[in-house]
């Protein structure tokens, strides 16, 4: 496993060699992209990007819980999650470790 983590200012870069433009467009191309998304999530829309997975939020219920450490009950609110589930392709090419 590796270290590295993207960031935006990677994918920003990304988008700067490899669509050609400036650097402010294309982290301004980014930055909409990802507002998109998160705004949808907000809404509770899903999220599908085709060859790479769906983005969806989920409401879980209260429950108990329990405190690992003490074994004491402790209760749980109700919450609003966000999952990701990757696509078929996605699991087979992190599997085989494949780049493009």
């Amino acid at each position: 496993m590796s270290d590295k983590t993207l960031t935006r200012m990677d994918l920003s870069e990304a988008v700067f060699r490899e669509v050609g433009l400036s650097r402010n467009e294309s982290a301004q191309l980014v930055e909409t992209v990802l507002q998109h998304m998160s705004d949808a999530l907000v809404r509770g829309e899903t999220v599908k990007i085709s060859s790479f997975g769906t983005f969806s939020v989920r409401d879980k219920t209260a429950r108990i819980g329990r405190n690992p450490k003490t074994g004491d009950e402790v209760p749980i609110s109700p919450r609003r999650v966000l999952t990701f589930r990757p696509s078929h392709l996605m699991k087979d090419r992190v599997a085989a470790g494949t780049w493009r």
